[in-house]
This record gives C-alpha cells, sequence and structure tokens, in this order.
C-alpha cells in the first residue's frame, strides 16, 4: 500500500499540539485535560464533542495508540464490549470485564462514554436468535437485557445507541428476532426500559445509510416522528456514517436532514464515521477522503442540533475495514503508523474556525 508522507511541517505542528496536551511518546494515555491544540478542546469551542471507538485492550496498545486515544478525545464508544454476546452471552449469564475496563479508562481521564449497543440483530447469541419465544418470552428477554446492562453503568454513559440498525436499505423493518416475535413496538419498550433503568442518560437510535436523503432516512424519520408523538424517551438519532469515497451524502443533503429531526426536537450525533478507499490510496484518494469528512463536519457543525462527531476507531492499525471490505482499507484519520492523514488537517481545519 503506497504510504501517505506528510509534509515536515503538518507533522511537527501535530507534535507540538500533543505536547500541549501533556502527551509524549510512551505516556500512558497524555493528560485528559482538553487543550486548544487537540481534536476534543477545538470541537469544545463549538459546543461539539468529538469522540472515537476503541476496542482492543487497553494494556496491550502501542505507545502511539495510547498517546492519541488519551489527549485528543472528549468520547469514547466501546466498539464491541457492550454488544448482547459480549454481556450476555448466555441467558443466566451477564459479565462485563472488558466494557467495565474500558468505562475506569474514560473516567480515569475525564472522557465520556457512549454505550453501544443495548439492542441489535448482529451479534446476538444463538440461544436468543434461535429460540422459540413467545411474544411474552421474549419481551421479558429483551426488557431483562436492556434494564441489566444500562442500570450496570447508570450515570456513568452519558447516551447509550438503544436500537441499533432496524431498518432495510428501502426503509422497510429489518426482520429482526425482535421485529418478527415482538413486532414493531419493541422499539418503543427498548427505550422506555432504558430510560427507566437510567433516566439521565441521552438515548439514540442509530443507523447507516440514512445520513443523507432517501427511502431509508425517511423511515428513521417517520420512527422518530411517531416516538416523540407518543412520548417515547428518545432524545436523538445517531447516524453512523460509515461510507467510501464514491458513495456518501452531500452536505446540503444532511443539514436538510438534520433541521428536520432537529424540528422534532431531536438532537443528531454522527456516531460512527469513517470513509473507506479502494485500496491502494493514493494521494488522490487521501484528499478526496478529507474531502469527505470535512463535508460531513461542516455540516454537523452549521446545525444546531448535532450534539457529537465520532469515528470508528482512529488509526488504520485497528480499522475494522479490511477484514470486512476485502481490498478496501485507510478509512480512518491515522495512518497505521499513527501519523495524521489529510482527513485529520481537514478536520482540524475546520473546527479551528
Amino acid at each position: 500500500m503506497r504510504r501517505y508522507s506528510p509534509p515536515a511541517v503538518a507533522v511537527a505542528a501535530f507534535v507540538l499540539s500533543m505536547a500541549a496536551a501533556g502527551c509524549d511518546s510512551g505516556a500512558d494515555g497524555g493528560d485528559p485535560a482538553p487543550a486548544d491544540t487537540t481534536l476534543a478542546g477545538l470541537a469544545a469551542k463549538h459546543d461539539l464533542l468529538f469522540g472515537t471507538a476503541f476496542d482492543a485492550n487497553f494494556a496491550t496498545l502501542e505507545p502511539g495508540y495510547r498517546d492519541i486515544l488519551g489527549s485528543q478525545f472528549a468520547v469514547v464508544t466501546p466498539g464491541n464490549s457492550m454488544k448482547w454476546d459480549a454481556t450476555q452471552p448466555s441467558r443466566t449469564t451477564f459479565r462485563y470485564t472488558n466494557a467495565d475496563a474500558q468505562v475506569a479508562y474514560a473516567e480515569g481521564r475525564g472522557m465520556k462514554i457512549r454505550g453501544h449497543t443495548l439492542v441489535w440483530h448482529s451479534q446476538l447469541p444463538s440461544w436468543v436468535s434461535a429460540g422459540n419465544w413467545t411474544k411474552q418470552q421474549l419481551m421479558d428477554i429483551l426488557r431483562e437485557h436492556v434494564q441489566t446492562v444500562a442500570a450496570r453503568y447508570k450515570g456513568r454513559v452519558y447516551a447509550w445507541d438503544v436500537v441499533n440498525e432496524p431498518f432495510e436499505e428501502n426503509g422497510t423493518r429489518r426482520q429482526s428476532v425482535f421485529q418478527r416475535v415482538i413486532g414493531d413496538d419493541y422499539i418503543a419498550l427498548a427505550f422506555q426500559w432504558a430510560h427507566e433503568a437510567d433516566p439521565d442518560a441521552r438515548l439514540y437510535l442509530n443507523e447507516y445509510n440514512a445520513e443523507g436523503l432517501g427511502a431509508k432516512s425517511n423511515a428513521v424519520y417517520a420512527l422518530a416522528q411517531q416516538l416523540v408523538a407518543a412520548g417515547v424517551p428518545i432524545h436523538g438519532i445517531g447516524m453512523q456514517m460509515h461510507v467510501t469515497e464514491t458513495f456518501y451524502p452531500s452536505t446540503n443533503d444532511l443539514l436538510v436532514n438534520m433541521r428536520r429531526i432537529e424540528d422534532l426536537g431531536l438532537d443528531v450525533d454522527i456516531t460512527e464515521m469513517d470513509v473507506r478507499l479502494q485500496l491502494p490510496a493514493t494521494q488522490t484518494k487521501l484528499a478526496a477522503q478529507a474531502s469527505i469528512y470535512r463535508g460531513v463536519l461542516d455540516a454537523c457543525l452549521a446545525a444546531r442540533n448535532c450534539r457529537a462527531f465520532t469515528i470508528w476507531d482512529f488509526s488504520d492499525a485497528h480499522s475494522w475495514i479490511p477484514s470486512t471490505f476485502p481490498g478496501f482499507g485507510a478509512a480512518l484519520i491515522f495512518d497505521e503508523e499513527y501519523r495524521p492523514k489529510p482527513a485529520y488537517w481537514a478536520i482540524r481545519s475546520a473546527l479551528e474556525k
């Protein structure tokens, strides 16, 4: 893969920003206090939370990763450790070892934690997905899971992706086990149960390929309308933003969608952004990627209800893309050696305004 080589001046500026955040090579996560030179500190001037997902065991991570993670972000999202297969692998067993460690790490550095995710059709243990449940049985299972996990982190997780990816591309309901057995009401029930377990947490419906305008985003909007009208405790829509160099929403379509959601009294968060490139990642592709990141952030900054901007991990060394989309990669804002890429500088430029 052809590597991006940033100009020496750019590298020097990034090193200075790390130093201003109290972070040096080999430090155990840096100083959590936001500095004006970090992404978190720059975003805070816009009342925006800038975050990242992370998933690996912190103790085993390279110093370069730890330095950036501990200094540049205001919010962290555990990538997999809070999902159903991780937290309730059997009907009678709950476990939180990895999730607890990630939450403790974030709390120790003054970061907020975004919970991800309470209800999802994927990474669901077979005892749930393959069970021959009655409607009442599955409602009881769903309620127990949502309330047990949400209560575990009551007062510690500031927001939850309560229901993840409930729609197909054409805007119809995804036929998950919850949709088939419980029906449409499972979504409202999950939000109500999460709210009962942690009344102060912000609760989100999280979806991909529904960021711009189209059948899927219309379905998300219509559901949000229904939930708000019914008094369901929902606070926002999560826009995942897993896009490519050729498939991404325009800044205008994003703004239109964000503003109609604002009219419902709901926030929007960019929750999982990455921009995967077909390899090799040439200078031209990296420049296009930077432009896409910048366009999405510009829309977020222009929308009064966009409260957070999270990337789905920050270094290509820890991206999910290559194993899921063979032939694609280089999706994040730092390369595999933790050097800032053009996308980093594009984001920084937008935040410095």
